[in-house]
């Protein structure tokens, strides 16, 4: 049976608060609400959790998830190999449980390197924006922004830029594009160059009825030219569809490219890490995977090759039989949560079951209509046992 929703604070550092949203309610166990923590907020590093005791006004020590209710303030203390302090017996148990060959590998520089968000860096952190967030232009670009905004605000007057003007704006906005998609669909560039002539009404097209139809279409060329220019120097989600690569198959005009939640489509590899590097890591994560209390380890390991696993899928399309047998560790609850989350950056489970509030009564509604048909046909169409004794 589902919880109470719940909402939760999550201090993640100075200045740095995020809002948790629990659909089904708290969890009972303190791993499964960090475990929603690593999912919602993406924390990719160990920690503790402390949480603000009313009867003190201060942040202690989480050990049950008993002690907090709705609307609670967490606290995330991130840890190190020398600050690691287990916070419930349930964690010391299953400290005590991992290997010596585990804490090595999670301890071990490559892993540290790899766990952090350096070495993830080609790995989108957010879907595309309600409102699409335009940059800060270059210092000349501005200085003309700001002096057409002035004559905008006196007379009305419109900015024509030259070319240089509108090509240093078309190259920043390309660059923040890119941030969230490749291929931004036609909707895209339509928030993109109306929340340009948002913030910068001067730029609005006289005749256009929109007042932005000019942009969306030079934008759209740009974002062309852009994606040849990041082919060219091996932007992996970019160069699956360069037909110069040796062995490319399929049509010219098969384009592979994200649908529309896919915000990590085909990574590049981690910093510093090649196929061959990361081929090693699947290796010792099929080892990893038939250890008991083993789930820290795999995370980190599924975490490092994920990468690897999307070029797998984009590129080779393999069997499902044949990916299980290579990724054994991904056909688990937990793991297909976390590469959902991975993939599209919005967790799975709380957004299920916040989706499925939204149609419980059209779903109960439907079932019930369900129920009063069947019941009406089995009226309408009574069995006769003495006919079918006599036949």
């Amino acid at each position: 049976m589902m919880g109470t929703p719940a909402k939760l604070l999550v201090i993640l550092g100075e200045s740095n608060c995020e809002r948790l949203n629990l659909p089904a309610g708290i969890p009972d166990s303190l791993n499964d609400l960090k475990r929603e923590i690593q999912t919602q907020l993406r924390v990719l590093e160990d920690f503790r959790l402390q949480f603000k005791d009313p009867d003190f006004n201060d942040f202690v020590n989480l050990s049950s998830t008993s002690d907090i209710q709705d609307k609670a303030t967490l606290k995330v203390i991130f840890l190190t190999s020398s600050t690691s302090i287990p916070t419930s017996s349930s964690e010391i148990n299953e400290t005590s449980s991992v290997s010596s060959c585990d804490t090595d590998l999670i301890s071990s520089p490559q892993s540290s390197v790899l766990s952090t968000p350096e070495s993830v860096s080609s790995v989108r952190s957010q879907a595309w924006p309600e409102s699409f967030p335009i940059p800060q232009f270059s210092f000349d670009a501005e200085m003309q922004l700001q002096k057409a905004q002035l004559a905008y605000q006196t007379d009305g007057t419109v900015l024509s830029p030259n070319a240089k003007l509108k090509s240093d704006i078309l190259d920043a906005l390309a660059s923040e594009i890119i941030k969230f998609k490749a291929y931004p669909s036609s909707a895209d560039l339509d928030d993109v160059a109306s929340a340009l002539v948002r913030k910068h009404p001067c730029l609005k097209e006289k005749g256009s009825a929109s007042g932005y139809y000019g942009w969306k279409i030079s934008l759209k060329y740009k974002m062309a030219n852009y994606r040849t220019k990041l082919r060219n120097i091996g932007c992996s989600e970019l160069n699956i569809n360069s037909h110069k690569r040796k062995g490319s198959m399929g049509s010219p005009n098969q384009v592979k490219k994200p649908r529309k939640a896919e915000v990590n489509y085909c990574p590049d590899y981690p910093l510093g890490e090649t196929k061959d590097t990361l081929g090693k890591q699947r290796i010792t994560l099929l080892s990893e995977v038939t250890k008991k209390n083993n789930e820290q380890v795999i995370k980190v390991l599924m975490d490092q090759t994920f990468a690897l696993r999307r070029h797998e899928v984009v590129e080779d399309l393999p069997f499902i039989v044949e990916f299980k047998n290579r990724w054994p560790a991904l056909f688990t609850e937990r793991e297909v949560s976390a590469e959902f989350s991975r993939i599209t950056t919005i967790p799975l489970v709380s957004k299920f079951m916040g989706q499925l509030d939204n149609f419980s009564t059209q779903l109960i509604n439907i079932v019930k209509k369900k129920r009063r048909s069947s019941v009406t046909e089995d009226h309408k169409h009574p069995v006769s046992y003495g006919s079918e004794c006599h036949h």
